[in-house]
């Protein structure tokens, strides 16, 4: 029978000793850390980090997960919402608990970026994809984050396959995953693409501008304010043989110029997001949909059409009213040429214990083709 490797030798980490904290969200740096190891039991460290202790584990890697496990299953709790409104909003404040909670068990990295713990994986790839190469100083950073990294890290490693696309898209930590793919199905409906310059705006990870491309499109030119979507996007298009024919540059929303189709996938929640990853989904007060609408009219061609991918999640919910969106289009100077619509086949539309599953179950993404309303 296997048994489980030694711990190497833990590094030493006393008190004061400089690090860089490492945290998806605006949390400052722990002022102290606790070294614990696999004698800490759940309900004791819940206790603790409730107190606003920071727990460094020093223990086995694999009983350091299953606390956490633990840990949120000690948090979950179920509860009687009158609306899908207040489902949500208590769904967000039990995320942001668990967050909050869970975020205080932390891990110390050495000056290489290893981790060790008994029974470590080899984290050092994933952290160089996401942090950039290592600093003089330690790095400590929340256990459930780095969880989440070296799963991206494995997404990034064997690539994912996309309806439509010829080829694996390789996806970064913090860029939006297409796994579910309602929306990417939609682009075959546009009617006529060959030859056309494309803007892709908010790209991610590039799969529209590709899926246009790969149809036909002349050139795409594409844009995010995140640099590590823009870091996504440029390594797929050469990854997928389209670089010649793709650029994507770090902006807030439309390139310079105007184009023949200008694509667009924004945040359909209408609320603030919570850290860095939830800006894909989370867009406060619709000011990134509002602002690409605005300026849609002003980035066409005189042929031009926009093209708007949104679910309806956010009216279905509660968080906007009906017709607010065309209402938007009005204002902006705007029509609907033609729409297509798909209802939601992911996994939580058809979860029945999900918080959110009346809403979800009845959720639609639908692509708006957009021209200015004087055509």
């Amino acid at each position: 029978m296997d048994r489980p490797r030694s711990a190497a030798k833990t590094f030493e980490f006393p008190p004061g000793t400089a690090f860089t904290w490492h945290s998806e969200s605006d949390e400052p740096a722990p002022t102290s850390l606790s070294s614990v190891d696999d004698g800490l039991s759940a309900d004791t460290a819940l206790k603790r980090v409730r107190r606003g202790e920071f727990l460094r584990y020093t223990g086995d890697f694999h009983n350091a997960k299953q606390l956490l496990g633990a840990l949120g299953r000690r948090l979950e709790k179920r509860w009687q919402a009158r609306s899908p409104l207040e489902a949500f909003r208590a769904e967000r404040r039990a995320r942001q608990l668990e967050h909050a909670t869970l975020s205080r068990i932390v891990v110390a990295l050495d000056r290489d970026y290893h981790l060790e713990l008994a029974r470590a994986p080899d984290v050092a790839e994933a952290c160089r994809q996401v942090w950039g190469e290592p600093t003089k100083d330690f790095s400590v950073v929340p256990l459930k984050q780095l969880l989440g990294m070296l799963g991206a890290a494995e997404w990034r490693r064997k690539g994912l396959e996309v309806p439509g696309l010829k080829g694996l898209l390789h996806p970064h930590y913090g860029v939006y995953l297409p796994t579910r793919t309602d929306y990417v199905e939609l682009l075959s409906a546009v009617p006529d693409v060959k030859g056309k310059r494309v803007f892709d705006v908010g790209t991610g990870t590039g799969v529209l501008a590709f899926l246009l491309l790969q149809r036909g499109a002349a050139f795409a030119q594409a844009t995010d304010s995140d640099s590590r979507a823009v870091a996504c996007a440029r390594e797929n298009a050469e990854r997928l043989g389209l670089a010649k024919h793709f650029q994507v540059t770090e902006a807030d929303l439309f390139p310079e110029g105007k184009a023949d189709l200008v694509v667009c996938n924004p945040p359909w929640i209408p609320e603030p997001p919570k850290n860095r990853v939830d800006r894909a989904v989370f867009d406060e007060d619709s000011q990134f949909l509002r602002r690409f609408l605005e300026g849609l009219p002003a980035a066409l061609n005189p042929d031009g059409e926009g093209l708007l991918i949104l679910s309806d999640l956010a009216v279905l919910l509660g968080l906007r009213p009906a017709g607010w969106l065309e209402e938007q289009f009005e204002r902006c100077g705007l029509k609907v040429a033609w729409q297509k619509s798909n209802p939601a086949r992911h996994s939580k539309a058809k979860d029945k214990a999900d918080p959110l599953h009346a809403a979800r179950s009845k959720e639609v993404t639908t692509l708006y083709g957009l021209v200015p309303a004087t055509r």
